[in-house]
Order: C-alpha cells, then structure tokens, then sequence
C-alpha cells in the first residue's frame, strides 16, 4: 500500500537525515543541484570505513571531505551529535504534507507504478535509490521504465544496455527475497509508423513495456492516431504513455497536446487491453479530463503512474489519484492496484 514517508525523529541517522532531504526537495520539485548536493554527501559519507566520520567530526574536518559543504555538514554533525538537524525539521514541516486534497482513499489503494526512471537514462538516481525509496513509501512493486535507443536526449538504452540493466533488475529483486518485486520494463518511443523503437527479442524479455510518443509531437491529426493505434494494438504493449504529449507547467513552458482521434486510440486500447496512462506529473496532467472519461466509457484500463525521474517523485502519484477518484474511476480497472503477479500475468497476457 503506497503512503507517505513517516517523519523521522532524533536521533536520526546522518545518510539517512541527507538522503530524507532529498527526497523532500525532490518531492517539492526543487532544483536539481540542491537535490544533488544532498544526495552526493549521502554517497560520500556512507563509503566511508567505520569510525571515519566520527573523527572528522570531532576534528572539524568533514567539509575536507569531497562534496561535502557547509549545509551539508551541518546536517551530519547535528545528526552525530543526537540532534535533529534542523533544515530537516523545516522540511518535514513545510515539504511532509500530502501534495494534493483529496485522492486518498485511491492513492493508499496504489501497489506499485508503472512508470520510471533511473540514471541509465534520463533520471537523477541510481536504481537502488529509486528501490530504496520505493520500499519506504509503501510500495509493492515497481517498474524500472528507462528510455529506448532513438531518444538520445535522454541517454536512451541500446540493445545492449538494456541487456546488462535486465540482468541487475533481477539480481536485485532476487536479493529482496519477495519483499519487494522490481520489474523489468522500458518506457518505449512510438516511432512515426506506431513501430517501437527496440527489438521484439529484448521487448520479449521484459515484464511490462510503457509505449510513448516523444517525436514529431504536431504531426497531422490522421498520421498521428494511425501512429497511436498502431501501438496500441502492439501485443507487446501494456501502456500507453502521456498520450497527447501536453505541457501545462513547469521549467520547459507550456506545449498543446497532440491532435489525434481519441475515440479510435482508446478504442484500440479497450480491444487490445493496453491500460491508458495518467500520467501523474504536474507539468503533464495527462490526458486532461475529457479523454479519461471518454477512455473510461470505452472500457480502457488505466494505470497511475509517477514517470519519476527521481526518488522524491515517486508521490506524485497523489495527483494522479486525485484526479481519477474525482472522476470516479473504478479501483479495479486500474493496472497499479493489482499486486505484482497479476500485473506481470496481464502484461504477458496470460
């Protein structure tokens, strides 16, 4: 059951006071350089050999240490000394808070997410982190969804590195025990005839494949949903990713959604059992309201998705429950409910 991080108290642990911090600025969208200072003093200090961080401590030297600043060092030596740090404290009671009314209910009845990213491609973690985190928000099961090869931009994953990210995939889900299911997955470019942007033998080998279209967004109306149906009727397609491709907000502007026939996309959906995405994101709310309804009266699946590029982001599923609670989505036609076998028997469409 997802939920919010419980609040730590004193005393707290020094990587864990840093790496808390940053997943509050995470979660509140703060600039990426303040999310990696703490991060990269949560690396550096938790490499260090037993006893090390005591004495630099003691000797006023952990600002010697590489990456590790004044507002860093601050939070590590008031948590040595028993303390709560205090930029901690001031995070969990401004940043700590649920992000959005309403959607409870929903968001606690949320099992995992289909959708999100590591730094094998355009993500700011590693994949443990994103693990890490995950578990201690309640989360069952995740799918770790990197780019595809086209989308350079994003350090998309050639044949062959996706091949090396599927065998660390389950070598961490085998170290978990059952606790907690990591599944192997990709979040798929839509190319301009709906064809998807990696190998049939690697989709093959996945758990579950996100399809999105992140090219030639303004293409014509009647390309675009022959692009878009295509995909959807793909049998290695699950998802269908942020499909009109809209910006509302956020550090890259505003872009309009891509015109497409919504009727025969979802149609195409409904028939092939590939859930339409919300994409939970605030700077994409996507699709707007008017297509989760039409999508929900053609009879789509849905799944709730964070697309976190970041450990903090992972919450950002709150927005998306909210949104389809108020529009009063049943919870069973929602793929991120389901525990992890049920997923990974739908998405093998077993």
């Amino acid at each position: 059951m997802v939920a919010l991080v419980t609040p730590l108290e004193a005393p707290v642990d020094a990587v864990t006071a840093l790496r808390r911090i940053g997943f509050l600025l995470e979660r509140t969208r703060a600039g990426s350089y303040r999310v990696e200072a703490f991060r990269k003093a949560a690396t550096t200090i938790g490499a260090l050999p037993d006893g090390e961080l005591e004495a630099r401590h003691t000797a006023g030297t952990l600002t010697d240490l590489p990456g590790i600043g004044k507002a860093t060092a601050s939070v590590v030596a008031e948590a040595l000394d028993g303390a709560m740090p205090a930029y901690l404290a001031t995070l969990q009671s401004t940043a700590g808070e649920p992000l959005v009314e309403g959607g409870s209910e929903l968001y606690a009845a949320l099992a995992g997410d289909c959708h999100s990213h590591s730094n094998w491609s355009d993500g700011g973690s590693p994949i443990e982190e994103m693990v890490l985190t995950a578990v201690e928000t309640g989360h069952d099961w995740l799918v770790l969804t990197d780019h595809s090869p086209q989308l350079r931009v994003a350090n998309g994953l050639s044949v062959e590195r996706l091949t090396k990210q599927i065998a660390i995939v389950d070598a961490i889900t085998a170290s978990l025990g059952g606790a907690f299911t990591l599944l192997k997955g990709i979040e798929v470019d839509i190319l301009d005839d709906g064809s998807l942007d990696q190998t049939p033998r690697m989709l093959d080998q996945l758990d579950l494949v996100v399809a999105s279209v992140h090219s030639k967004l303004k293409m014509n109306r009647v390309p675009m949903t022959k692009r878009m149906v295509t995909a959807a009727s793909n049998p290695r397609v699950n998802v269908l990713g942020h499909c009109t491709g809209r910006l509302v907000t956020g550090s890259r502007g505003t872009r309009p959604q891509s015109e497409f026939d919504a009727q025969a996309v979802f149609e195409a959906c409904a028939e092939h059992d590939t859930a339409v995405e919300i994409n939970s994101r605030p700077e994409r709310c996507d699709p707007p309201d008017a297509l989760i309804r039409l999508a929900m009266d053609i009879g789509c699946l849905f799944a709730i998705d964070s697309d976190a590029h970041a450990p903090g982001q992972l919450d950002m599923k709150a927005y998306g429950a909210q949104r389809a609670e108020h529009l009063g989505i049943p919870p069973e036609r929602i793929v991120t409910t389901w525990d992890a076998d049920r997923l990974r028997a739908w998405a093998r469409r077993d």
